[in-house]
């Protein structure tokens, strides 16, 4: 903190920025701060009626056993025994979502609130998959496959361009706007259920998933809020994966299965409709320190370079500043851009091969189908579990060997052409896509600002959802032969991994988009060389 009580932009003698504090770090008391590099011993006698109390606290592992009934049965003891084992469970979820100091900080509160949303995406795909995916078959009914397109591209084609950097720029109401996507989309799901047959399910499922996609933008924007004193972006972002996989994706989709199997279809939407009404409580839940934004610099892609945009006078605004991103954070950009075009492409690819390939087979679809979302599933997790664990040391050259193993991959399923290939490229790609996001995070917390990293964070993501429409575009429209659709993919990723390349050794073939540009480029102010030229423009 300086000597005006500002804690926005602090450097060190070596000219590093050092961590900051946000509003979150009051809860933390001074005994639970890192200790000093040379602590004094502890007092002899430190035991007093209060520590008494946090000892009992810290000590308490879980929940009591249950008392054993006085006439045991077989029935009896595995009821009881279930009950201790969900006991266990619970206690054990509990300590390692509020590890860390997540409780205190509000991570805690924004996990619970991913989890609802990627609940809320599984129970919709398993509630709609037989409508959407199934009915639009290539070069089988062009207006289905017409109205299928809409319903996947679209929602990224509005999210990248419209309204992520909207939501970027929101700077007051994030926890009501987080709330509002998932209120909204409980009423889509009610629409839904009285709709399944009609019209009615296209622009309601639009909506759904336009809804998901606002609340990454939102949740990217919120994160760098409720970060902990002892864990940095990298791992939170990853934490909030995994359980976002594995509380969400794999078990509200396995009991949205289970209750389109005893019911129907709408028994999984009404599912979709309560985690999206519990989502929107959740979302509340977040601490209010979320929406202190007061002197945050939005970041920009853009790079000028020009001397005129880089004179800021001390009175300038913070919002009248722009952050351009530096070379290493353009080159995750770059790189991971490159990885979700094939992400995009499988998705929505395998699909369309599985319907035109086993036409009146349901069983070998599935199975298809499972091959290639087992192999992705397995890769992400996998890569998500190993970037939280790595050390980062040059998080842009990881991104680059990311990309390289995307691109090689692709070109191998290509001249294979079959399905284990494609399974593999979808195993490599998910894995690469989750380590080089790992390596994006830690660039934009090292390079960036603290005023500049929520707003970074909300414009890469849009960047990768704008990636994400390239390659489910072309999932959508390429043929389904797997030599033709991989060697389509594999020549745009290739334009891509140069770029990335050029970009990590500071050059471009985009100008201003590129790596021409420092490490930690400096602050500009927003429109100055366009007033610049027209001021010349007039004087002459």
């Amino acid at each position: 903190m300086n000597d005006n009580g500002d804690t926005r932009d602090i450097r060190g003698d070596d000219g590093r920025r050092e961590h900051t504090e946000h509003p979150g770090f009051a809860n933390y008391s001074p005994s639970e701060a890192l200790p000093p590099r040379r602590s004094p011993l502890p007092p002899l006698h430190p035991v007093t009626p209060a520590d008494d109390e946090d000892t009992s606290r810290r000590t308490r592992v879980g929940p009591k056993a249950p008392t054993p009934p006085r006439k045991l049965t077989v029935t009896r003891v595995a009821a009881m025994r279930g009950r201790q084992l969900t006991n266990k469970g619970v206690e054990s979820f509990r300590r390692a979502a509020t590890a860390d100091g997540a409780d205190k900080s509000g991570l805690t509160a924004l996990t619970y609130a991913t989890m609802a949303n990627f609940a809320s995406d599984a129970a919709m795909a398993v509630a709609l998959a037989n409508t959407l995916f199934f009915s639009a078959a290539t070069g089988e009914d062009k207006t289905k496959v017409a109205l299928y397109l809409v319903i996947t591209i679209a929602p990224f084609a509005l999210i990248a361009p419209l309204i992520g950097p909207l939501l970027d720029r929101l700077q007051n109401g994030r926890r009501l706007a987080l709330a509002t996507s998932f209120g909204l989309r409980a009423v889509l799901a009610v629409v839904l259920v009285f709709n399944y047959d009609t019209w009615g399910l296209y622009p309601a499922a639009l909506g759904m998933m336009v809804l998901s996609k606002s609340f990454a933008v939102l949740k990217s924007a919120v994160t760098p809020r409720v970060l902990p004193p002892d864990i940095d972006l990298v791992r939170v972002n990853s934490r909030l994966t995994v359980f976002g996989l594995i509380g969400g994706t794999i078990v509200a989709g396995g009991l949205a299965g289970a209750i389109a199997f005893l019911s129907n279809s709408a028994g999984a939407l009404w599912f979709t409709c309560a985690i999206a009404v519990l989502g929107a409580y959740l979302s509340m839940r977040i601490p209010a320190w979320v929406e202190v934004t007061e002197g945050e610099v939005p970041a920009t892609i853009s790079y000028h370079a020009d001397a005129v945009t880089e004179v800021i006078s001390p009175d300038t605004k913070p919002s009248k500043r722009r952050q351009p991103l530096g070379r290493a954070v353009l080159t995750g950009l770059w790189g991971n851009g490159t990885i979700r075009v094939l992400t995009g492409f499988l998705t929505l690819y395998i699909a369309f091969v599985a319907k035109s390939r086993t036409e009146h087979e349901p069983l070998q679809q599935a199975l298809m189908l499972g091959l290639v979302g087992v192999a992705a599933g397995i890769g992400n997790f996998a890569g998500n579990a190993a970037g939280a664990r790595m050390k980062l040391g040059r998080p842009s050259m990881m991104v680059l060997r990311c990309t390289i193993a995307v691109t090689v991959i692709a070109i191998i399923a290509a001249i294979a052409d079959n399905l284990l290939l494609a399974a593999a490229a979808a195993l490599v790609a998910s894995g690469a896509s989750a380590l080089a996001k790992v390596s994006l995070d830690a660039s934009l917390q090292h390079d960036l600002p603290p005023e500049s990293i929520a707003s970074g964070f909300g414009r890469s993501e849009t960047v990768l959802q704008l990636s994400w429409v390239i390659g489910g575009t072309m999932g959508v429209l390429l043929p389904t032969e797997y030599w033709l659709g991989f060697t389509v993919v594999s020549v745009v990723l290739t334009i891509g991994l140069v770029q990335t390349i050029l970009t990590y050794r500071g050059l471009s073939m985009f100008p201003g988009f590129g790596g021409n540009r420092p490490v930690q480029a400096k602050q500009e102010i927003a429109d100055a060389t366009k007033r610049a030229r027209t001021t010349e423009k007039a004087a002459q």
